[in-house]
């Protein structure tokens, strides 16, 4: 079940982003943009949602509207959870709300040391738009144009 987060739910979208990002902080020389999220904010701004099953917490997903697309911000699965088909779910999810709010495009981004990321988004679905440095991160963008049923 994907469904709004919570304020009690902020330590473990915290913990889910310490754990699904912490491969990444040697390649990157810091902590990836997601691992400092004031996940407060988001959460009080509605933008965080989280997979859950059985009461049990497995990921979460940031996204908002930005001008005529939706902006994928984050999204992390906590390790144990990996290979299920929780991060798909969630992107899917996301999707689907670009729709339902009458948006035609989910646009992300991904850290260029982030090689299953990189793998990941084409295989989904999203194309690479563009490469550029930005608040210190080299980072990859990507697009996903989506179309309604009736399109």
């Amino acid at each position: 079940m994907i469904r709004l987060a919570r304020p009690d739910d902020e330590a473990e979208i915290r913990d889910c982003a310490e754990k699904a990002y912490a491969r990444y902080v040697a390649a990157i020389g810091r902590k990836p943009a997601p691992m400092l999220a004031d996940f407060a904010a988001e959460i009080a701004a509605g933008t965080v949602h989280v997979a859950v099953e059985g009461g049990t917490f497995l990921g979460f997903i940031i996204f908002l509207p930005d001008g005529d697309h939706m902006l994928l911000e984050s999204v992390a699965v906590l390790p144990e959870a990996a290979g299920r088909g929780v991060g798909k779910a969630l992107i899917a999810f996301c999707e689907a709300e670009t729709l339902r709010r009458g948006l035609s495009a989910v646009h992300l981004y991904t850290n260029e040391k982030m090689a299953e990321n990189l793998a990941i988004y084409p295989r989904l679905g999203y194309v690479e738009v563009a490469r550029r440095a930005e608040d210190g991160f080299k980072r990859v963008f990507f697009e996903k144009r989506l179309s309604g049923p009736s399109a």
